[in-house]
């Protein structure tokens, strides 16, 4: 089986990147995925269902604008209502608890797709020429329908965090 691949739509640093797997669109399912959470345990799409989801994936925690990025959306987390904010690097589990644990970060969760690439395989956001996921976000509803997606254009650069936290806040609790 073929991976598709995307050219054009992320750079690092001005250089362009590659990225594998389909264009997901808002109002489309969400594909599964599964990753690893700090423990080892599986961490899948249907893991939080009932809930609405905001994914933030970035490349790396151990990078100042991944650092600062998710910081960020630990201090929104504990402001928002229903929904569960799921941190997604390429970092070894050992490698995102003990950068929780130094940063203090306890309001998003953190995982890992370093083993199959599974979330960056199927939300088309693995980077070829890196293997390490592209900085996106995505609101994803409690039934599953992707209702806000931003691929952030320059990986160095941080998300539009207003919008992210905008979709994320208009869904009623429980709705189902």
């Amino acid at each position: 089986m073929s991976v598709q691949e995307r050219q054009n739509v992320i750079t690092f640093k001005g250089n362009p990147l590659t990225l594998l797997g389909p264009d997901v669109k808002v109002g489309e399912k969400a594909p599964e995925f599964t990753v690893l959470g700090n423990d080892l345990s599986p961490v899948t799409l249907e893991c939080g269902k009932g809930k609405t989801r905001l994914i933030v994936s970035v490349p790396s925690l151990d990078t100042p604008v991944c650092d600062m990025e998710v910081r960020r959306f630990n201090q929104e987390a504990s402001q928002l209502s229903n929904v569960e904010v799921l941190v997604i690097s390429m970092d070894l589990p050992f490698a995102q608890s003990r950068w929780c644990g130094a940063a203090s970060v306890s309001n998003v969760k953190t995982a890992s797709d370093h083993r199959d690439a599974s979330f960056g395989l199927n939300y088309g956001l693995l980077i070829k020429e890196l293997r390490l996921d592209a900085r996106a976000i995505l609101v994803i509803d409690p039934n599953n329908t992707i209702l806000y997606k931003e691929i952030v254009t320059e990986v160095t650069q941080e998300p539009d965090y207003a919008a992210a936290l905008k979709a994320a806040s208009a869904q009623p609790a429980g709705a189902l």
